[in-house]
């Protein structure tokens, strides 16, 4: 169970919005990592996709499951690893989707494990209304993680975006 979570960094997109959300210089003083995003993107639908690399790194992996208002739907991919966690400009006026991120072990020397979970949200009854979605990742990187971007697919994180780095010690 973790004791502590230590904020490192946050980042608050300002006006004009960004394509990408960095965090470096990450220090290897913890057991694991949380990144806890609250996203909206201007591009459209009723999600935008973030891909997250570490390092500037390109191998990875990922299963995925996620359900909106009309199926539910799985999948895999052999390149990337992906949060759905940003509102599309189709959703409902100023709401942010959130996603966390959960990195264990982000230091040491083996591959690199990530859980995702997050959701968009849409009150307009339409499909697609909310999206969940869990995914679980793999960075065959076995070099301790120093930097982390979420990069959108298409379109900008809007004003008013936020992520937070957290670290987390286990006793």
């Amino acid at each position: 169970m973790a004791d502590t979570y230590t904020l490192i960094s946050s980042v608050t997109v300002g006006a004009g919005g960004a394509s990408s959300i960095s965090f470096s210089s990450i220090p290897t003083t913890y057991t694991d990592l949380l990144v806890r995003v609250s996203a909206r993107a201007t591009s459209g639908g009723g999600w935008s996709d973030s891909t997250i690399t570490f390092n500037g790194g390109t191998t990875y992996s990922s299963r995925y499951l996620y359900g909106d208002s009309s199926a539910a739907n799985s999948g895999s991919s052999a390149s990337a690893i992906v949060t759905r966690g940003a509102n599309g400009n189709s959703t409902t006026a100023n709401t942010f989707g959130n996603s966390d991120i959960y990195i264990p072990n982000y230091a040491g020397s083996n591959a690199k494990s990530v859980s995702i979970d997050d959701v968009t949200e849409n009150n307009s009854g339409a499909t697609n209304s909310a999206i969940t979605h869990l995914e679980a990742g793999l960075s065959a990187s076995t070099t301790a993680i120093n930097s982390i971007t979420l990069t959108l697919g298409s379109g900008n994180y809007v004003q008013y975006s936020t992520a937070y780095l957290y670290g987390i010690k286990n006793s």
